[in-house]
Order: structure tokens, then sequence, then C-alpha cells
């Protein structure tokens, strides 16, 4: 306690005073000194309050087109394209919008690729065995504080072109021999994340494969992108996200659409056939 000296106690009580509010103020002002938060640079979007609120949500059932090769065909009879985010410009999503379209985003988020132009953003450290598609390597998912600023960036890209949604590529590594010791809870953590960098940006984001963690994250993602699941009768697996309301946008290479078909009108699965390349080419049901 502060003692008063005798004589003069009104200036020692301004003087107590003024103490008094200079400690409350410094007290007030400590926040604003606190280290940053470096663990979270994806922050949302000026102006963009309630992302999520106004996310497109595709229904099952949804007709689509996969091209990630060659110039897009514009006229191709569907209600979704998924495009390559970094080949295509803000141009060619304008145009499929001014058609009535929804344009999905396709980006690697598992694999890192020598011919992306931020290839040199990915320190060495991180890159893992090749993945079998030239030119490209298997990535540590466990080294979120490194992929996160680079991902975000990429879906920046996707946002600032006009995409609607993004298709995050090889969301199952630790189910591949990638060079590390990746866990399921390596990729729940990761997949999770790379949701969030969609969502904060007001897009909404398909599940890749991964057919295994759908119970854990069907209530992360907006839709399902699949390969090959009537070849290898692993459709029915998909069901939580059509009984949400969800599409699933799948694809079949080997198998004709008579072969399919039958099972994806029972799953209310947005199927088509398609070449291993991805070009224009396709065949519906």
């Amino acid at each position: 306690m502060t003692r008063l000296t005798p004589g003069r106690p009104a200036a020692q009580l301004l003087c107590l005073l003024l103490l008094l509010l200079t400690v409350a103020c410094s007290d007030t002002a400590a926040p604003d000194t606190a280290a940053p938060d470096t663990a979270a640079p994806d922050r949302t979007p000026p102006g963009d309050a309630s992302p999520q609120r106004n996310r497109w949500r595709p229904a099952p059932g949804t007709t689509w087109q996969w091209q990630l090769q060659g110039r897009v065909d514009l006229g191709v009879d569907a209600e979704v394209f998924d495009i390559d985010g970094f080949e295509n410009g803000a141009d060619t999503v304008a145009a499929l919008h001014a058609r009535g379209r929804k344009v999905i985003c396709y980006l690697n988020a598992g694999a890192w690729e020598d011919f992306r132009p931020d290839r040199d953003d990915y320190p060495p450290q991180v890159l893992g065995r090749g993945n079998g598609w030239p030119g490209e390597r298997w990535v540590d998912i466990r080294r979120l504080d490194v992929l996160r600023p680079i991902l975000a960036a990429r879906v920046d890209m996707c946002a600032e072109k006009g995409f609607d949604a993004v298709e995050p590529d090889l969301l199952d590594g630790y189910r591949n021999d990638t060079g590390f010791p990746l866990t399921v809870g390596d990729q729940l953590a990761f997949n999770r994340m790379v949701a969030g960098l969609a969502h904060r940006r007001g897009l909404s984001v398909g599940l890749k494969n991964d057919l295994d963690q759908i119970p854990q994250l069907v209530d992360d993602f907006d839709f399902a992108v699949n390969e090959e699941c009537a070849e290898f009768g692993e459709c029915a697996r998909l069901a939580p996200f059509t009984e949400r309301g969800k599409a699933v946008f799948h694809a079949e290479y080997a198998l004709n659409p008579q072969e399919f078909c039958d099972t994806s009108r029972r799953l209310d699965l947005s199927s088509i056939r398609k070449r291993l390349d991805l070009d224009a080419w396709r065949r519906t049901c």
C-alpha cells in the first residue's frame, strides 16, 4: 500500500490517482503486445465475414465434366466443370459461369509437382518418394507449418480466379509408400486443414478418394470426388455423402457406362467414364 506524507494529502492523492490510471492503461494495452499467431496465417479475407453461409453445395445427381488436359471444351453439357486451377484463368471460369456452370479448381494437395510455378516454395525436407506420375513426389503432410501457407496461396489463386470450389488431390498419402511414417491421425489433420483453407475463402471443397476416412471427414467436406469405386466394388462406401445431400462426382476409366450406371443411379452418384489423361472426352449414364 502507498503511504501519504503528512502536510501534502491532496497532492499525494492526485499522484496516487495518476499512478493507478497508468497501471490500468498498461493492463488494457497488454493484449496488443502479444506475439503474433504464426500458426494460422490463413485468415478469412476482409469483407468475407460469413463464407460458410454462402458456399455452393452441389446436390447428389448433379452432372459434371472433369477435364485437366487441353483447352476446356465449354460446350460440354454438364452443370459442373472440374478443371486445372493453374492452367486456366479467370476468363475461362467467367465463360463457364456465363453459361450457368459451376467450376471446381483442381489442385494437388498431397504431392509436389516440378512443373508448377510454386515448386521452389517446397523445402527439400518435405519431399518424399515419387507417386508414379512424372515430376511428382509425395509431401510430408505432418509438416502443416510448412504446407499450410503454400496451399493457402494456391487456394487464394482459385478464389481470385472466381472458382466456386476446390478439388484437392492425393488426400490419402497415409495409405501409400510416401517415404514418411504417416498415420491415420496425420491424414485427418491434413485433410481438415485443407478443407478449412477452402471454407475460410468461401469455397466449397471435395474429399478426393480416401474412402476409409469418410465417416470421420464427411462433415468437413461439401462433396466427394471418386475414381473407380465401381471397378473395385466400393461405391456404397460413399453413401454418407449422398445421405447428407452432398454430391459424389465419380469417374471410371476401364468400365463402360452400362457396367456401372445401374449402381450409380441406385446410389445417386454423378458418374462418367473418362480416359486416364482426362481430356475433354467423356461418356455419361
